[in-house]
Formats: C-alpha cells, sequence, structure tokens
C-alpha cells in the first residue's frame, strides 16, 4: 500500500500542474528519489524512496540492478538504506555510491553522496566575489564560495541561442546578449582571474568534486518568450538528472511561475521555490513549493512571515541582506537561509555567535 502512495503522489502532482504548464515539452515526472545524501555513521541508515513515474502500462516493482558498493539494500515499499550492520566512516575518502534503480520499466542511475554538507545558513549570491578576484556566475566564485565554507552558492541560468545553458545574471554581459548569442559566442567573453562566461554542465562537474557545498540554480526569465523559459527549466531539470548531480542542487529557484511549477512537475522531489512576491504562503504551500525565498523587504512589511512559512513546514531564505545588523537580524528570526553578497561577513557573525 505505501509503494501506490508514492506513485499516487507523482501522479497527483500531474494533476496540479498539468493545466498550469501548456508547453508542449517533454516536462513528465521523472523516476527519482526523495534524497541523495547518506547520514554517516549511521548502521543500516535509511537514506531515500524511490518515486516512481506514472506510466500505468508497467508494474511498480522496484530493485537495486545495481550497486558499485554492494552496501544498499531496497525493501517491497521502496526505501533505499545502507544493509544491516553496514556504516559509513566520516574518514573514508569515498563520498560518491553509484546505484541503479529499477521500477517497473524503467531503469536510471543515481550518485547517493556521503552527507558532509555544511549547514550554516550562507548562501553565497552568485558565489563568492566581492572579496575575491572572482566574477559574479564564474567557476571562480563557486571555488571560492567552497573554499570560505559556504553552505551553497547561488547561481544564475540562461539558454544561449543554440539551446545551452550558461551562467550570467542579466541578460547581457561583454556586449553579447545571451539569447542572441551561441555558447560559442559567449565563452569568449573574459572575466575576472583567468575566468570566461561559463556553462551549468561545467559548474555541476566542478561542485561535485566535493560533498560540503552544495548549488542554488536561479532559472532566468527569457525576454523572448514564455516557450524559451519552458524550455531553459527543462533543460536543466534533465542535465541536472543526467550527470546524477541531484544531491548537489540544494534548490531551484526562479521568478517565473510557471519554471516553479515544471521543475515541481519533472521532480516531485525537487526543492523548488518562487521569488516574486506575488504569491503568500498558503499559495506556495498548495503547489508544493519547498520554502518562500523573499526579499529582506519582505519580512518587514510582514513580520510574521517566516513564522507562517514555518508552520506550513516550509523553509524560509532571505536575499540580498549585506548589511551587519540585518544579518544579525535575520539570524535572530530563525531563518533557514540567508543570500548575501557577504558570505565572508556572515560566516564571521556565526562564528563569533557560536563562541559566546
Amino acid at each position: 500500500m505505501k509503494l501506490k502512495s508514492i506513485v499516487l503522489s507523482v501522479c497527483g502532482s500531474l494533476a496540479v500542474f498539468g493545466m498550469a504548464n501548456a508547453s508542449p515539452l517533454d516536462t513528465d515526472p521523472m523516476l527519482t528519489l526523495d534524497n541523495y545524501s547518506i547520514p554517516v555513521g549511521v548502521k543500516g541508515a535509511k537514506i531515500a524512496k524511490v518515486i516512481s513515474s506514472c506510466d500505468s502500462h508497467c508494474s511498480h516493482e522496484i530493485s537495486i540492478e545495481k550497486d558499485t558498493a554492494g552496501i544498499f539494500t531496497v525493501d517491497k515499499h521502496g526505501s533505499i538504506a545502507l544493509k544491516k550492520g553496514v556504516a559509513l566512516s566520516a574518514d573514508s575518502p569515498a563520498f560518491v555510491y553509484g546505484i541503479t534503480v529499477k521500477s517497473g520499466c524503467e531503469s536510471k542511475e543515481f550518485e547517493l553522496v556521503k552527507d558532509q554538507f555544511i549547514k550554516n545558513k550562507v548562501i553565497a549570491h552568485r558565489g563568492a566575489w566581492k572579496n575575491h578576484e572572482a566574477s559574479q556566475n564564474s567557476r571562480n566564485s563557486l571555488k571560492y564560495a567552497i573554499e570560505i565554507g559556504c553552505e551553497a552558492s547561488e547561481l544564475d541560468v540562461w539558454m544561449t541561442s543554440d539551446g545551452e545553458i550558461v551562467l550570467n545574471h542579466d541578460p547581457s554581459i561583454g556586449g553579447k546578449i545571451v539569447e542572441d548569442n551561441t555558447v560559442a559566442d559567449m565563452a569568449t567573453v573574459s572575466l575576472k582571474g583567468g575566468d570566461f562566461v561559463t556553462t551549468l554542465e561545467q559548474i555541476i562537474k566542478d561542485v561535485k568534486k566535493q560533498n560540503k557545498t552544495k548549488i542554488v540554480i536561479e532559472i532566468k526569465a527569457s525576454l523572448k518568450s514564455q516557450e524559451r523559459t519552458d524550455e531553459l527549466t527543462a533543460k536543466v531539470m534533465k542535465l541536472v538528472h543526467d550527470m546524477k548531480a541531484q544531491a548537489w542542487v540544494a534548490c531551484y529557484i526562479s521568478f517565473n511561475y510557471n519554471s516553479c511549477l515544471i521543475s515541481a512537475q519533472m521532480d516531485p522531489s525537487a526543492r523548488t521555490a518562487y521569488l516574486s512576491d506575488d504569491k503568500g504562503v498558503k499559495d506556495l504551500k498548495a503547489i508544493n513549493m519547498w520554502g518562500i525565498d523573499f526579499n529582506y523587504k519582505m519580512f518587514e512589511k510582514d513580520e510574521n512571515l517566516d513564522k507562517d512559512a514555518h508552520a506550513a513546514g516550509m523553509t524560509v531564505n532571505v536575499w540580498t541582506v549585506n548589511k551587519k545588523e540585518e544579518l544579525v537580524s535575520f539570524l535572530d528570526k530563525g531563518v533557514d537561509f540567508i543570500t548575501t553578497n557577504e558570505p565572508e561577513l556572515l560566516l564571521e557573525i556565526i562564528k563569533e555567535r557560536k563562541s559566546k
């Protein structure tokens, strides 16, 4: 019975989101897991549940077809765990474990990651760039966010004229409009520290080399059409799954409502948040958003906003907070994440508070 409830929950997502998404793109739910991190030092640790797609032509029997380390098991309800008596050591160098899961007619490879990810609330806005020789949304800004110990590094993505995904905040950079140029054109734009405009694929390769810092992916709304935004969203979701990088993505965010709907439809377990302020907590909870992700001024207008979100079982991120007194204020409020251009300052504040 539990297995059926898993399947129905995904089909239910289709009912909620299918009407809002008029795009002809393939945005059907993908075979996914509800978690990708393995607890450290816990024998027989429970890890994840398999979330099946809605293919009614196949049975939903779930099995592990391949287990490179030979340490995982799955029960008839689709719950994946470490085998009895098995625990991961914090000292072992390995931190990525590959498995292939079969659910009905579909098989898919996943990577489970030893959970040593930092949990300190610090989200580096466009990476850690302000106090380093790095440009925003660059490989170097991600590198420095990892080096200083941020929980996550936020980045922005656009789709080029030839359908590739590149990083940048604004519609243009270096005199080139991203949507009007190919990925090869954009790769010629130089940045600080010897960097060039880079692709999301390259960033994923970089972030997967470690298991301390995650990324937050903001999907930018196309200036040409909603269809291009929808296409970009679907490509981002598929790229993350194809590269087996789900464990490294802290959240998908967008100011575009339909983008958030597509993200949640394609991967019902994905952490997704809407950035605009035209929807309230109840509205976002109703469409399966993981949390609220609002500008700091919204919390000034409504002092109960964070409490309402937490009461609804949602997380709270606030952006973009840079002044010391405001950083302290939001830490005092107990928000879950703070997106900032000053990650070093926020880390220092957190360190000082812990030492008291």
